[in-house]
């Protein structure tokens, strides 16, 4: 699967604000995002990411910044996982893997010296045209935000 690269549009999909409300990517035009595909709710390394943003979510707003995570985790496992860790951000629940393959955030992965398929960690900015901006496919759990931070020249 081939990740998207600068420059390509984002493909539009819908997902549920911390609201429960239904919005689509393209409401948010205007605005950068900060897409960011994870493994699975609630694992040592999807909680450091996440918590991560968490704690830098305010500069990031502040900033004009929208946050969003996906993973295939269910809606119901995403709400336990935003409320024990006090995530404000919405995370999309993509069961099916449309929006994650859309991206190219699935493909081979290798764990324990076991090779499988699975979700890529991947993170895409985008601009405030839907366009991809900047595409992270090294993700530093523990320095995300600055990661982001540092490559649209803030802080």
């Amino acid at each position: 699967m081939n990740t998207l690269k600068i420059g390509q549009k984002a493909p539009n999909f819908t997902f549920q604000t911390v609201e429960g409300q239904s919005k689509k990517l393209s409401d948010l035009a205007g605005k950068k995002i900060v897409l960011y595909f994870y493994p699975k709710d609630d694992t040592p390394g999807c909680t450091v990411q996440a918590c991560n943003l968490r704690d830098d979510y305010s500069h990031l707003l502040e900033a004009g910044i929208e946050v969003i995570g996906i993973s295939a985790d269910s809606d119901e496992k995403h709400e336990k996982f935003r409320a024990k860790y006090g995530l404000p951000f919405p995370l999309v629940a993509d069961t099916d893997k449309e929006v994650i393959q859309a991206y190219g955030a699935w493909g081979q992965k290798k764990f324990m010296g076991k090779e499988y398929e699975g979700i890529l960690r991947t993170t895409f900015i985008i601009d405030e045209k839907g366009m991809i901006e900047h595409v992270i496919e090294k993700v530093k759990t523990k320095e995300h935000s600055n990661q982001i931070n540092e490559l649209l020249n803030f802080k």
